[in-house]
């Protein structure tokens, strides 16, 4: 149940399975270490917090040390089948346009926007996970969601 939960932010976040899947050992890792810390409340508040600070972790690293990737060859990539329900649920939840508007977006805006629209945090919430203002949050989202809604248009 919360697996499904932390996949669907993990691959709103990363953009692809494959990147997700590893963004969800991640989590799964830091919340096996921080569960003795958990407070009662909100669990997918939580996992959502996990989930998003172990995305920026991962953004931050790979800024450091920028990776080169390979070209794509278009003759060898051809769209499958999901691999597993998760996957396939996950997918379905949104549109394709709007998951590959939301990937367009800048990391800050997409981060604030999923934290909202997908997890649910309220702007002070997401202000404190990304140690922003709360103003900084509100922005981020309405210029956010205006970029989606021209992208869709």
């Amino acid at each position: 149940m919360h697996g499904d939960f932390i996949y669907t932010v993990a691959l709103r976040l990363t953009g692809n399975h494959h990147d997700a899947q590893d963004l969800v050992q991640e989590v799964l890792l830091r919340v096996q270490r921080g569960l003795a810390s958990f407070r009662p409340g909100s669990l997918e508040a939580w996992l959502g917090r996990i989930t998003t600070n172990a995305f920026l972790d991962d953004v931050r690293r790979r800024r450091r040390r920028p990776v080169t990737r390979l070209p794509d060859v278009v003759e060898l990539v051809a769209p499958g089948a999901p691999r597993d329900a998760t996957e396939a649920l996950a997918r379905d939840a949104l549109p394709d346009d709007v998951t590959v508007a939301l990937q367009a977006l800048p990391e800050d805006y997409r981060v604030s926007v999923v934290l909202c629209d997908v997890v649910g945090l309220r702007y002070d919430e997401i202000a404190d996970e990304l140690d922003v203002p709360v103003g900084t949050v509100r922005s981020r989202i309405h210029r956010g969601r205006a970029q989606l809604r021209r992208k869709l248009a």
